[in-house]
């Protein structure tokens, strides 16, 4: 639900700056000109224009960033210095980069790990020798750099992909299986022990998801979850145990897979009041897509009407299907800022890319799962590879700041999509991306009276934004 703001916003007199990525051009988050917001008749019927109600707010915005797995992690230590520095600052840095403030990391291995391991030899229910050592040859080092990145405080949630073999029905981290039972307690005891050793070694944790993608048989780590067994487990095991370890203020996340089948996951959680009180939200991925569908930004919508306390937040979206003919493919591009701008206003409040890096195959992966980042690692070369997606990603999180408050937005015509948020510091951006052929001359309104002119390319994203 919207809440009306007790600080009205005016923008009447103010000059706004627009910034513009555009295919078959060299557009990349330029500046590309300036506008002044001044007085405005009625809109035409012909005219297409984005309407801004300042006085309707809805979620804070938690962060946009990406993950820091094993794979880049691995492809990151491969580059030269100077190149490690550049990485660095076109993610992380505000100002010279786009300011990524997520950053999701997982529990041990998953796909995009040079093989499958766990912290402790296998067969210990106990826990004894559990030990994250491994990922301080690659994994550690480079989420302590992405942290002084950007500026010394990076919002850093975690996610399992399987539990150690022993503790599941199959033997195996990989293929689906079930959790078996006698070991609900251990598992839950052993999020407890990742978070204390990464917080040991100075890197906050925000918060944990309970299992990715768990209805997803894969050829890589998995494991699967029902609904009632998801909820059973978050209520009898991993809320108490997290209490009891001191460590009862971690946002736990629940489901962290598809938007398709999000809402019976959310019912079964939600409406059960002792699971429920130990889950700070709900996480979805973007594959329902998979089979030519289309995403199901609607079902996120339904969950915040019916649960307007818990909160969405997507934990993963990648291009899959790797090739190196599609670096610079512009519908990879689009496919991100459709997603963006539909989750933002379906109230989602975080929004987290996966692989940060990858390397010119698309890897490292140990089951040939390979796929597509924002930024490539062409290590032959020892240079960077930035495709269109990596500038799309950052016209929502250079200037869209953690704190800001989205605010109600439509667009008079479908090729036009737009979101708006308000930051802490009264900087109103609006967010727009033309998914047609033809470049679009539109108008902005902010409130009923004031409005600027503009002109947007074929296939393109603009920034608005005014101070």
């Amino acid at each position: 639900m919207p809440t009306t703001s007790t600080t009205p916003i005016s923008v009447s007199g103010k000059e706004a700056v627009i910034y513009t990525t555009a295919s078959e051009t060299s557009l990349r988050l330029a500046e590309t000109g300036k506008a002044t917001f001044a007085a405005a008749a009625q809109p035409l019927e012909n005219e297409v224009s984005i309407f801004v109600n300042p006085n309707k707010s809805f979620q804070t915005l938690l962060g946009i960033g990406g993950a820091i797995t094993d794979a880049s992690a691995e492809v990151f230590a491969q580059l030269p210095p100077a190149k490690q520095e550049e990485l660095l600052r076109a993610y992380y840095d505000p100002k010279e980069g786009i300011g990524y403030s997520l950053c999701r990391t997982p529990i041990h291995s998953c796909d995009f790990s040079s093989e499958s391991f766990t912290y402790i030899e296998e067969g210990d229910r106990e826990l004894q020798t559990f030990s994250i050592e491994r990922d301080q040859t690659y994994r550690i080092p480079l989420i302590k750099r992405a942290i002084e990145a950007a500026g010394g405080s990076l919002l850093l949630y975690a996610s399992p992909w399987s539990p150690p073999a022993f503790m599941k029905d199959n033997k195996n981290m990989l293929r689906g299986g079930k959790l078996l039972p006698e070991f609900f307690d251990n598992w839950a005891l052993y999020y407890a022990k990742f978070i204390k050793a990464y917080e040991a070694e100075g890197m906050p944790i925000w918060g944990i998801t309970i299992q990715n993608e768990p209805m997803a048989v894969q050829r890589w780590e998995s494991c699967i979850y029902t609904a009632e067994e998801e909820r059973d487990f978050l209520k009898n095991h991993l809320g108490p145990t997290l209490e009891r370890e001191g460590l009862g203020d971690k946002k736990i996340v629940v489901w962290d897979h598809n938007r398709d089948l999000i809402n019976h996951r959310a019912n079964t959680i939600f409406e059960d009041p002792d699971a429920a009180k130990y889950a700070w939200g709900i996480g979805f991925h973007w594959y329902e897509t998979w089979a030519g569908g289309q995403p199901m930004f609607t079902n996120l919508g339904n969950i915040k009407a019916s649960f307007p306390n818990k909160n969405l937040l997507f934990t993963e979206g990648c291009q899959e299907g790797f090739r190196t003919d599609r670096y610079q493919y512009w519908q990879h591009a689009e496919r991100y800022g459709r997603s963006i701008i539909n989750d933002f206003n379906q109230g989602t409040v975080g929004w987290t890319d996966w692989n940060i890096l990858l390397d010119q195959n698309g890897g490292p992966n140990h089951v040939g799962n390979y796929c597509f980042a924002p930024i490539h690692g062409d290590l032959p070369q020892q240079d960077l590879i930035y495709t269109p997606t990596y500038y799309y990603i950052g016209h929502f999180s250079k200037f869209i700041r953690p704190g800001a408050k989205r605010i109600s937005t439509v667009s008079s015509r479908s090729h036009l999509l737009s979101t708006s948020f308000v930051n802490e510091d009264g900087s109103l951006v609006n967010v727009i991306m033309n998914q047609s052929d033809e470049a679009i001359p539109y108008k902005v309104y902010v409130g009923d009276a004031e409005a600027i002119s503009r002109r947007i390319p074929a296939h393109a994203m603009q920034a608005v934004v005014t101070p």
